[in-house]
């Protein structure tokens, strides 16, 4: 009879035991499961800011691409400009020295 009562005995403590560990292998699992959870949830955040941040970075460096273009263009049309500049320049100088050596000749005839 001592036997079956420090069996029974036995076998309740253990299956005691074994049943808050059960629980809390149950609650450690739950804990770690919504912690990969929150985690998961947390990089698709963490992606889809990634993602905006490259589309207005490739929008930036394109605007930056359009402008460079822009200002090599408007470069080119300065170079463009001061030349018809200077050929301007020159014309006149021509021109004003015909028109000197055209009044020298009208105050010769005079």
């Amino acid at each position: 009879m001592f036997f079956e009562w420090s069996l029974l005995t036995v076998s309740s403590i253990v299956s005691i035991y074994l049943f808050v560990k059960m629980y809390y292998f149950k609650s450690i699992t739950n804990k770690e499961i919504r912690g990969n959870d929150l985690m998961k949830v947390t990089l698709k955040e963490a992606e889809i800011l990634i993602r905006k941040y490259q589309i207005q970075l490739q929008r930036a460096l394109g605007n930056v691409d359009i402008l460079s273009d822009e200002l090599t263009r408007l470069k080119n049309e300065l170079k463009t400009i001061k030349q018809r500049n200077s050929q301007h320049r020159s014309e006149r100088e021509r021109l004003n020295s015909k028109i000197q050596a055209l009044e020298s000749r009208i105050d010769a005839l005079l």
